[in-house]
């Protein structure tokens, strides 16, 4: 039996439903304090669809966006819940940058975002790891991945023509 849309959620369903596991959930819960799950006896959380939808927000930010903490912490402070809460979705208006609402240009440190955005995907299904052994490497976003691929192909372009002026040279 499925649950109504406006049904409450538990942490597990809501980890389960944006794909990010238990604990980074209370993790940010102690970041953004817009994030208010109910909490019943013993401490049970129960998020509502406006929390849900905030935290979707808030992993599109981090983890397809490539917004740092404090990144999406400015966003919610200076342009509101609302958008974050919907930012997630397919036609929705992205997050103005400092750059939109100054005329100017700004570095990562003011905007709050990790340039390059190679590591955008999370990966906190890894399995876990004896002491000693190396990481597992870590997925590339698909946006990351084709900058990468472009970038070879130009420098692959280059390598030709360095490779014809030495043969002439």
């Amino acid at each position: 039996m499925e649950k109504s849309p406006d049904a409450f959620r538990t942490i597990s369903e809501v980890a389960a439903e944006i794909d990010v596991p238990q604990h980074v959930l209370r993790f940010w819960e102690s970041r953004f304090p817009q994030i208010r799950p109910m909490k019943r006896g013993g401490g049970r959380r129960y998020y509502r669809p406006d929390d849900v939808d905030l935290l979707r927000g808030i992993r599109h930010l981090l983890y397809g966006e490539g917004y740092t903490i404090r990144g999406v912490q400015r966003i919610l402070r200076e342009q509101g819940v609302t958008l974050v809460q919907t930012v997630w979705q397919v036609e929705a208006e992205s997050p103005a940058s400092e750059e939109d609402q100054t005329g100017e240009a700004s570095g990562a440190e003011s905007t709050g975002r990790l340039e390059p955005n190679l590591f955008a995907v999370p990966d906190d299904r890894r399995e876990p790891r004896l002491e000693g052994a190396p990481a597992a490497p870590r997925r590339l976003a698909d946006a990351a991945r084709h900058k990468l691929q472009t970038a070879l192909d130009e420098l692959v372009a280059c390598r030709g023509i360095i490779d014809g002026a030495l043969a002439r040279g």
